[in-house]
């Protein structure tokens, strides 16, 4: 199917959407392939291999877990924070982990074989999953990457699925792949970004169905930051890195009981870091459209939703179509930067994560703010351009230093981009498409030490204890 706003922003659990949420997803579909196929019951030893960058990070970003929890049958959507250590715990206490839900194994994270300097032809996240029966013949075997964003692609598949995406494409109102072709329906349709994106969604579902599915995305966002804030301490992993974002609500509720404009950066920072501090902590999150990015588009909404003008004086009714408005046109850039290049850090770096999300951001306050479609672009292509070459490299493979502060940085950078384009009359040199190309080019120069392997910048020049 071509990529969705529901593709984009997806309810899954920190703390990575490539390391944790994928590889979950991944190990799902394999179990339940295997019990489709009758083979569960005969299923008596498994060996789960994970390549490149899984292998390499995969203990700071929960992967390993991940997996064993996909492969007892949950989902990234669907499973809560309290069942994650639940069935973690169980596993950790009798080694034994429970195969779709029903044959028990003995096996735990100690038992993955990992192949860090082993990468697949596809992609550096790439996995292996095999069941065999008591005779040691193999019962079903599989490949997977997992490409960011939660997404993931099964080797032998790509082909076909990169043409199911281009047949899916054909049948949309209002197809596009490139800036180009959205700012043209634009032009012939005189419609918005945000329209056009409406008008592909409802293919597949109705304006109702896509109105409260986007207000639920956001209450999730919103109790991201509620979780957060009620959390204290140091964050899990042995960085002892201090939770911020308690302490900061609390100053702000002191300085700053009406929402006065002058603290408007204070209150971005804020919930960057309370979204990120919870996806750090392995919470439930909205991928953003990655994890590692999911704290910018949610402050850069609440930008919108408390700061913009004339959002003061507004209704729920208005709140709602602003909150709608805003995440279709995030979606529609991150359709562009999906399509075109990646929005995986280990493949291009942080650029492909943070700054997808900094870009779509900035898109989604500039149409909110009145912008007109090439306002809407020119926000985009600025908010990319300051984030071109951007590295991957967090200390002791956790999504936590500078992966916090970097989606705060990054809130405030979508919300000057926005500022920017919406004071210029969308005319501008650079398109969004040439740095969409070049932020794809430079993931492909990018040295595989700066492309989350926890082998180059931060990752060793900085001790971590």
């Amino acid at each position: 199917m071509a990529v969705g706003v529901f593709d984009l922003f997806s309810i899954g659990i920190g703390p990575s959407s490539s390391h944790t949420v994928g590889p979950m997803r991944a190990a799902a579909v394999f179990a339940e392939e295997l019990k489709s196929l009758g083979k569960l019951a005969e299923a008596a030893s498994l060996r789960v291999d994970l390549y490149g960058s899984l292998a390499a990070t995969g203990h700071g970003h929960g992967t390993m877990t991940a997996i064993l929890l996909g492969l007892e049958g949950f989902h990234p959507e669907q499973i809560l924070p309290e069942e994650v250590e639940d069935r973690l715990a169980t596993i950790a206490e009798t080694g034994t982990l429970q195969l779709g839900g029903a044959v028990p194994l003995p096996y735990g994270v100690k038992d993955m074989v990992l192949r860090p300097l082993t990468i697949l032809p596809r992609h550096t996240n790439g996995m292996t999953f095999t069941v065999s029966d008591a005779g040691g013949q193999t019962l079903h075997q599989a490949t997977f990457f997992s490409v960011g964003g939660g997404f993931i692609v099964r080797e032998g598949e790509e082909d076909a699925a990169l043409q199911e995406l281009d047949e899916s494409k054909k049948v949309l109102p209002l197809p596009f792949r490139t800036a180009a072709e959205l700012l043209e329906h634009c032009r012939t349709t005189s419609l918005s970004i945000s329209e056009v994106m409406r008008i592909n969604e409802e293919d597949s579902r109705t304006e109702a169905e896509i109105c409260a599915g986007l207000l639920h995305i956001y209450s999730v966002m919103e109790g991201c930051v509620e979780v957060s804030l009620k959390r204290v301490g140091l964050l899990p992993g042995g960085l002892k890195v201090r939770r911020r974002a308690p302490d900061w609500h609390e100053r702000l509720m002191k300085e700053d009981k009406d929402r006065d404009p002058k603290y408007w950066q204070e209150w971005v920072n804020l919930i960057a870091l309370a979204v990120n501090e919870e996806n750090a902590s392995g919470g439930r999150v909205v991928t953003a459209p990655t994890n590692g990015a999911a704290g910018i588009i949610p402050a850069v909404l609440y930008y919108a939703l408390h700061f913009a003008p004339g959002m003061d004086q507004a209704t729920q009714a208005d709140r709602d179509e602003t909150i709608v408005k805003f995440l279709l046109t995030a979606g529609a850039i991150g359709v562009l930067y999906k399509e075109q290049a990646s929005i995986s850090g280990a493949e291009v770096g942080c650029q492909g994560e943070v700054g997808s999300a900094s870009s779509m951001a900035a898109a989604g306050l500039a149409e909110v703010m009145g912008g007109t479609p090439q306002q809407v672009e020119n926000a985009a292509e600025i908010a990319m351009e300051h984030n071109l070459g951007l590295t991957c490299d967090p200390i002791g493979g956790l999504v936590q230093v500078p992966c916090i502060e970097r989606n705060a940085i990054a809130a405030a950078k979508a919300i000057n981009a926005a500022k920017m384009a919406l004071w210029g009359d969308g005319t501008h040199r650079v398109s969004l498409d040439e740095v969409i190309v070049t932020m794809r080019e430079t993931g492909k120069d990018m040295s595989s030490k700066y492309k989350e392997t926890a082998m180059g910048g931060l990752a060793v020049n900085v001790v971590e204890c």
